[in-house]
Formats: structure tokens, C-alpha cells, sequence
């Protein structure tokens, strides 16, 4: 018969509702920093509207559908109308339509008078330098260091009050020569060599020579201030300047893109083979289709498209069937590569029609391009901070701690494309500058410079064009900044029912 053994009752082991110490500290991302940073810059420079730029930011942004000419583009038209989509095409023709008859009164502010963000950057800029110098030389209280007090000099504790306003002139006279002669007799009775740092010469003086005194710490080439960020914004002008509105705007004939209307954030179908081989449409974010709109690419013209990946603007500029001639130019081989993958998707006979004849790839740092007065038209889509990219995405994020130099000096890499860029073009020729960012530095700040840079080391002039009266066409589709917010360009702001951007482009042409 078998015995029954004793049972051990244990109890459960409950988790517990707190949670570790190491879960609950939140570990700072690199999209958590481009948010703090973000919040300190663009809190500074938009004020309350930078709040609902952030929360448009932090959005899913919208995208528009460029038809494929080169597929079947009848149908494609059809299926994105009956999915309620609209032709930005048409709603430009009505804004056109509204300005002629006079119902649009906006009246655009004086883009002469005194920016704002003159003066808010250069408030940023001071506000940044302090907390550097604190972070640097703490103050005496968040050191934990105590102040020496107050060292009385006349020897007697009860003479406290001889500093009164009732003290006489021979009182002073007195009391200073009392302070001489005590100094005096301290430096002569109380001073003491520190004999161990004395150096004996029997064994030898070459020690004295060996010491170099520091000149610099160690690792400081490698440290940037964040301050020396804002000073790229300049405002003194030293150039001849000279701003001018832009005299006529053409939307391509032959070019459909569909967009949804504002507030409608209903998402497109993904591209669908057609008998051509080649995908139905491109889907791209809405505002990266205003810089090529606005470089008006015509028939006849060679044109440089200077950091061209991904691929969407170049792809636009194809679509208008005016090129004659399209370089795109990138400095990295698998960004290159990324390019001629959407060539190859989008435009049918790549090989025998467009490569290496009607469509050119260069690799090449935009700066060191040395084709001088050779194009007529340039696209200049800068490497930026990416501002909705770097919000949103971990990888490739510029606000990786060890990135940080190579954030820091995005401005200069850019003036000197800039400038390049100029040099480049033929005398009376275009190009548009562009970046997806909303820092004033890289936008304004970067044009200043390339132009001052120009005229400085190679005496090239140019002209802004003022594209304002244009973009009031597509106001029914974007939310376009304030013209007296922006000195040089035009830029679109992240707004939640029409959430594209940011995006900022200025049109410059060099003078003959």
C-alpha cells in the first residue's frame, strides 16, 4: 500500500506592480533629442504656432500621385479621380480664374521691412551662449563652493562702523596709510620660499627647459558649440542684392498630380504595372513638387538635378517631357544606385532610350563639380536636418550623439553647394534651393552666405526671384509660411488637414 507523503504547500509567486527602476527611466532616442532640440529652436523662432507644427510633424504627412506619362496614363487618371482625388492642374486653373476676377484681396506684406526672425535668432543665439558658459564655468552655488567672506584690513574687530559716511578725509588718509605700512611689514616678516621647488644647479638646469606650457585641451578640434550653429544667420549685406518678383508661371501641360483635398487624409492605392512595363504612378510627398515646378524647366535646356536622390524631383522634371538632357548628381554609389532603380520602374525602354543618352549619373560631391557656365537650369536639394525624417526614424538619424559635428556644420556643407551651383549655371540661368527643413539657418541663412561667398571669391552677382504671387495658386492645397517669416524664399509649414513639408525653396538667377 503506498504511503502518502507529505505535501508541501508553497505559495504563488506574484509579480509585482512596480516595475524596475532600469524600465521606468525612459532612455533618451535620437529622435527624442531632435524633439528636445526642436522644441528649445523652432519654440524660439515660431512661437505659439510651433505647436501645431509639432503635432503635424509627429503626423503621418500626406503624399501626392504623379501620373506616369510613360504607362497607361488615361487609366491611371481614371482610377485615381472615381477614388476622389483631385488634379492639382484644375484647382490651379481656378485659383487663376479667382485672381482675375479680383474675388482674392490678399495683400502681401512689405517683404522689405524688418524680419522678426532677425531678432529671435539673435536672442536664441545668446540665450545658447550662456548655457554654454554655465555648463563650462558653473556658478559658485552649483559647485558647492563657498565665497570667502568680506577680509577687513584694520587689524581691529570693534572698528567695524569706520566705514561710515562720517568718517573725515584724515580718517581715510589714516586708515590707508596704516593698510600700506601693514602690507608692508607682512610681505617682509611673514613670507617663506617653498624651498622644494627649488632647482639645486649641481644637478643640472635642463628640467627647467623640458616643461611646454598647454595652449589648447586635448579633443576640442572635434567640439563644435551648438551656438556656433545660429551665427551662420547673417544679416549685414555686403553684396549687391537685388529682390525681384518672378514674371510668369506655366504649370507643364503634360504633367498630372493628384492630391486629396484639405483635411482629407485618405491614403492612395500602391503603383500597379502597366502594359508598358513600367508602374502606373510615383507617390511623393506633396510639397517636393513645388522646386521643380518652379525651376520651369522648358524644352531645349540642359539641366542638373545636384543631389538627386531618391529620385522623385528628377523623375517630375522627366515627366514634363521637356528635357533634352537630365544629369543627376549624387555623392554616395548606393544612392546613386536607389536612382536609377526608380529610372528603370518609371520610364519604358530605359536602356536603349534614356541611359547614358537623354539621362546622365554622376557621382560627385556637389561642391567639386567644375562644369562652369554649362546648364541652364539647376535643381539644388540640399542635404538638411530632415525634420520630420529624424522625428520619426531611428536609423540614419543626424542626431546620433557621435553625428553631432557633422549636424552642427550641415549649414556650411550646403553654402558651398550653393555656391558651386552658382557657378555652374550660364549667365541668365536658374536654379531653385530647397530643403525639407524649418530651420532659418539652412533656409535664409545658407542663401545669404552662398551669395555673399560668390561675389566675395569669384565676383558672380545674382537676383532672388519672389515667388510669392505664385504660390498664392496653391494656397488651396498647402500652408504656405508668412512672406515677412522668410527673407530670400518661400516655404511650406507642416499643417495638420493639409500635412506636407516642411519644405523651403528659393529661386535665384545669375545675372549675364
Amino acid at each position: 500500500m503506498l504511503k502518502i507523503r507529505n505535501i508541501c504547500m508553497l505559495q504563488r509567486r506574484w509579480k509585482s506592480g512596480k516595475r524596475r527602476w532600469n524600465v521606468l527611466q525612459h532612455k533618451r532616442n535620437n529622435c527624442d533629442r531632435a524633439l528636445e532640440t526642436f522644441d528649445d529652436f523652432y519654440g524660439s523662432v515660431y512661437g505659439g504656432r510651433w505647436k501645431n507644427m509639432r503635432a503635424a510633424l509627429l503626423t503621418e504627412h500626406k503624399y501626392v500621385a504623379m501620373v506616369n506619362n510613360f504607362g497607361d496614363t488615361e487609366q491611371t487618371c481614371s482610377m485615381l479621380e472615381l477614388d476622389g482625388a483631385i488634379n492639382i492642374k484644375s484647382l490651379i486653373q481656378l485659383a487663376m480664374e479667382r485672381e482675375e476676377a479680383g474675388t482674392e484681396s490678399n495683400l502681401l506684406l512689405n517683404r522689405h521691412a524688418h524680419y522678426d526672425i532677425d531678432d529671435k535668432l539673435e536672442s536664441l543665439l545668446r540665450k545658447q551662449q550662456e548655457r554654454e558658459v554655465a555648463a563650462i564655468y558653473p556658478s559658485a552655488a552649483d559647485d558647492g563652493h563657498v565665497p570667502p567672506q568680506q577680509l577687513s584690513y584694520d587689524g581691529k574687530k570693534n572698528k567695524e562702523d569706520s566705514h561710515t559716511e562720517a568718517q573725515t578725509d584724515s580718517e581715510k588718509e589714516a586708515s590707508s596709510v596704516q593698510f600700506t605700512h601693514s602690507l608692508t611689514k607682512a610681505l617682509e616678516q611673514d613670507v617663506q620660499l617653498d624651498e622644494s621647488r627649488l632647482v639645486d644647479p649641481q644637478f643640472g638646469t635642463g628640467g627647467l627647459y623640458e616643461y611646454v606650457p598647454a595652449s589648447s585641451i586635448k579633443g576640442m578640434e572635434d567640439w563644435v558649440a551648438e551656438s556656433e550653429h545660429y551665427k551662420y544667420y547673417q544679416t549685414n549685406t555686403d553684396f549687391p542684392l537685388i529682390i525681384e518678383p518672378e514674371a510668369m508661371f506655366q504649370y507643364p501641360e503634360h504633367l498630372a498630380i493628384y492630391t486629396y483635398e484639405m483635411g482629407n487624409c485618405a491614403e492612395f492605392k500602391p503603383p500597379r504595372q502597366c502594359l508598358t512595363g513600367v508602374l502606373s504612378h510615383f507617390l511623393m510627398d506633396g510639397a517636393s513638387v513645388l522646386p521643380p515646378l518652379f525651376l520651369q524647366v522648358q524644352p531645349g535646356e540642359r539641366v542638373l538635378d545636384a543631389c538627386a536622390a531618391p529620385g522623385g524631383k528628377s523623375l517630375l522634371m522627366l515627366q514634363t517631357l521637356h528635357l533634352d538632357q537630365l544629369v543627376c548628381n549624387d555623392v554616395q554609389e548606393s544612392r546613386l544606385n536607389k536612382l536609377r532603380r526608380v529610372m528603370q520602374e518609371y520610364l519604358f525602354d530605359y536602356k536603349q532610350r534614356w541611359a547614358g543618352k537623354r539621362l546622365i549619373f554622376s557621382q560627385s560631391d556637389a561642391r567639386n563639380l567644375d562644369e562652369y557656365g554649362s546648364y541652364d537650369k539647376i535643381l539644388v536639394d540640399v542635404p538638411c536636418t530632415t525634420d520630420r525624417h529624424v522625428l520619426m526614424h531611428q536609423d540614419n538619424n543626424i542626431f546620433k550623439p557621435t553625428r553631432i559635428k557633422e549636424r552642427l556644420r550641415i549649414p556650411e556643407l550646403q553654402a558651398g553647394i550653393l555656391a558651386n551651383c552658382l557657378r555652374l549655371l550660364k549667365p541668365g540661368g536658374s536654379l531653385v534651393y530647397s530643403t525639407c527643413s524649418l530651420s532659418p539657418v539652412q533656409n535664409d541663412g545658407v542663401v545669404h552666405m552662398a551669395l555673399q561667398k560668390v561675389f566675395t571669391e569669384h565676383g558672380i552677382t545674382a537676383r532672388i526671384k519672389d515667388l510669392s504671387q505664385h504660390t498664392a495658386l496653391f494656397s488651396d492645397i498647402y500652408r504656405f509660411e508668412q512672406p515677412k517669416g522668410l527673407k530670400y524664399g518661400q516655404m511650406v509649414l507642416p499643417y495638420l488637414p493639409a500635412n506636407f513639408g516642411p519644405m523651403y525653396f528659393s529661386k535665384i538667377t545669375r545675372n549675364s
